[in-house]
C-alpha cells in the first residue's frame, strides 16, 4: 500500500490544476479582508469592517464552501478514475486504491484548510475591527463545523471514485447538507420522530453554529460531531462498497 501512497502522492504534487485551485482559494480569502478593510478606511460609518463579520461569511456560506470542497476534489481526483483499471489490472486491491486516494485528498484538504485559516485569523486580527473574543470564538466554531465539512468531503469522494455525474453529486449534497432540516421540519408536522431529526440535520445544526457565534454565546456542540460521524460512516460505507464491487473499463 505504501508503494501506491507514494506514486499516487508524487503524480498529485504535480497537478497543475491542484496549485491553481489553492491560489484561487486563498486569494479570494485576502482579497475579501481588503475589501472589508478598504470600505472600513474609507467610510468609518461602514458597519461590515469587522474580524467578526470577516468571519461569519466562511461559518454561514455553506454553499460556498461545499463548492470548493468539490473543488478540490475535482483537482485532486481529476480524471484519476479513467485510469483506474491499470491500477487494478497491476494487481492492487481496490481497497487499497479507494483508502489511498481518500489519505492523500484528504492530508492536502486539511493542511490547505489549516493554511486558509491562518490566513483568515491573521488579516481579521490586523487589518478589521476585532475583540477580544472574536478569534476563540471563530475557532470555535470551525471546531464545530469541522465534522460536517469533513462528511462532506467523504461524500465527494467516494460518489465521484464510484463515478456518479457532478450534477448528481450537487444534488446529494444540496440535499442533505442544505435542505435536510426543511425536508425533516415539514414531516415533523406529521411525525414526531422529524422533530427529533430536525435538530440533529446538518443545515440546522450549521445555522445554529452559525447563530451563537453572531451572539457570541458559542460552545463546543456535541451533536454536530454526533451528525458528521454518522454522515462520514454512511459516506465511507457506500464508496467501499459500491467501489469494490463496480465494474472499472
Amino acid at each position: 500500500m505504501m508503494n501506491y501512497v507514494k506514486s499516487e502522492g508524487y503524480r498529485m504534487i504535480r497537478k497543475k490544476s491542484l496549485y491553481i485551485t489553492s491560489f484561487v482559494c486563498l486569494a479570494l480569502i485576502a482579497a475579501a479582508a481588503v475589501v472589508l478593510a478598504y470600505f472600513k478606511q474609507t467610510d468609518p460609518t461602514f458597519p461590515y469592517g469587522t474580524a467578526s463579520f470577516y468571519y461569519s461569511n466562511v461559518l454561514g456560506s455553506t454553499v460556498l464552501v461545499l463548492i470548493v470542497i468539490f473543488l478540490f476534489n475535482a483537482s485532486l481526483t481529476g480524471r484519476d478514475t479513467d485510469v483506474l483499471k491499470n491500477a487494478v489490472s497491476f494487481g492492487i486491491p481496490r481497497s487499497t486504491i479507494y483508502w489511498s486516494k481518500l489519505l492523500l485528498t484528504l492530508v492536502y484538504f486539511v493542511l490547505i484548510s489549516i493554511v486558509g485559516v491562518a490566513l483568515m485569523l491573521a488579516l481579521g486580527e490586523t487589518m478589521l475591527v476585532t475583540d477580544s473574543g472574536s478569534a476563540g470564538n471563530f475557532l470555535t466554531a470551525l471546531g464545530n463545523m469541522a465534522p460536517i465539512v469533513f462528511s462532506a468531503f467523504l461524500f465527494i469522494h467516494s460518489l465521484k471514485m464510484i463515478r456518479i455525474g457532478d450534477v448528481y453529486v450537487f444534488i446529494v449534497l444540496f440535499g442533505v447538507y442544505m435542505f435536510s432540516g426543511y425536508l425533516m421540519r415539514i414531516g415533523a408536522q406529521k411525525l414526531d420522530i422529524f422533530r427529533t431529526l430536525y435538530d440533529y440535520a446538518p443545515d440546522t445544526l450549521l445555522g445554529r453554529n452559525l447563530m451563537d457565534f453572531m451572539d457570541q454565546s458559542l460552545q463546543f456542540s456535541a451533536a454536530c460531531w454526533m451528525t458528521g460521524a454518522i454522515l462520514s460512516a454512511v459516506a465511507i460505507g457506500i464508496g467501499i462498497t459500491k467501489f469494490t464491487k463496480q465494474t472499472i473499463d
